[in-house]
């Protein structure tokens, strides 16, 4: 599907710096209802674009374009919002400042008040930085969202995934073909490492033991699933995004602001919304044991986790079980 775009202007980042010319892709799938009050937010994933979010949408799913109002914008830094790969015009892909997840539901909430004309959501749901930028929207903005549905990700990211995240940004960064961000072609032997290092964080311990790269992904070795199933889609992106959206997920934190001055558990009370959390019971960055904390200092929440051995992917759309889980948990929220 090809995103609209919210021509956004300069905008004031949370760091003070400002981003002069900012553009916000987004997709609608739907319409609005009269009363405007049928929207979902449902927002991209690290690496991704809103066409990563299409397999969770469609009629007779929870999240049905014709009942449904559903908005999925872009994270700036994805290659497809304001980013370093598109900066504005006269500013280099080096210099692309520091965006926070602040800054990103900022944007968003001016897109669906000023250009949507909605002043209350239905749900803000996603996958990972997609759950992030959910529990952000439930805690910056109570008053107006009425449910999240967060499924594989936290409402801020842990000391252990910070580190995950350092070693990735290592491997990638220790490529000399990256020359500090000033490459003329992509730092290739960076970006497989980054990818090779990644590989072994989505997918469980389990995964691998019950040989699922073989059974499932019909691929002969862990060669080829690296080289097949995984550094595509690094190769595909490029470095100076990657970092960038690697930086806002390493600052992601609700409380991180001056709504609640670093007060994580105040934050997490102020959240209204009716939520279901659903974290993987073996995802290796986003634990179901952090979930169990955030949910049991949220007012109306309840945890499922999702009872499957694919890890973080259990939150992509690959599983059908898992696929299934998820919807199920968002039709029972909207039926709420």
């Amino acid at each position: 599907m090809h995103p609209q775009y919210y021509e956004a202007g300069d905008t004031l980042l949370q760091s003070g710096t400002v981003l002069p010319g900012v553009r916000l892709a987004y997709a609608v799938h739907g319409t609005l209802n009269a009363a405007r009050d049928n929207g979902i937010v449902y927002p991209s994933h690290y690496a991704g674009t809103h066409d990563d979010n299409a397999w969770n949408i469609g009629p007779g799913r929870a999240l049905d374009p014709e009942k449904y109002c559903i908005i999925v914008p872009n994270l700036l830094g994805n290659g497809v919002s304001t980013s370093p790969s598109c900066p504005p015009p006269g500013m280099a892909s080096m210099d692309f400042p520091a965006v926070t997840m602040l800054d990103n539901i900022r944007l968003q909430h001016r897109l669906v008040t000023e250009v949507l004309g909605i002043t209350r959501l239905a749900l803000v749901t996603g996958h990972s930085m997609g759950a992030q930028q959910a529990f952000h929207w439930g805690a910056l903005y109570p008053d107006m969202v009425e449910r999240i549905a967060p499924f594989c990700g936290s409402a801020r990211t842990s000391r252990h995934n910070f580190l995950f995240l350092e070693g990735i940004k290592a491997a990638l960064t220790a490529d000399a073909a990256w020359a500090g961000g000033h490459y003329a072609a992509p730092p290739v032997t960076g970006l497989r490492a980054f990818a090779r290092v990644y590989a072994g964080w989505a997918w469980s311990q389990a995964w691998f033991r019950e040989r699922l790269d073989m059974q499932v992904l019909g691929l002969p070795s862990l060669e080829a699933f690296l080289t097949h199933a995984w550094e595509p889609h690094f190769l595909s992106k490029d470095a100076n995004d990657l970092l960038a959206m690697l930086s806002t997920w390493q600052g992601a934190d609700i409380s991180a602001n001056t709504h609640y001055d670093g007060d994580f558990h105040q934050a997490l009370a102020a959240i209204k919304a009716k939520a279901i959390v659903m974290p993987c019971r073996t995802d290796l960055y986003f634990p179901p044991e952090d979930s169990e904390i955030e949910v049991a200092r949220m007012p109306d929440a309840e945890l499922r986790i999702i009872p499957s051995i694919w890890g973080h992917m259990a939150g992509g759309g690959l599983n059908p079980a898992d696929a299934t889980f998820i919807d199920t948990a968002l039709i029972d929220l909207l039926a709420r």
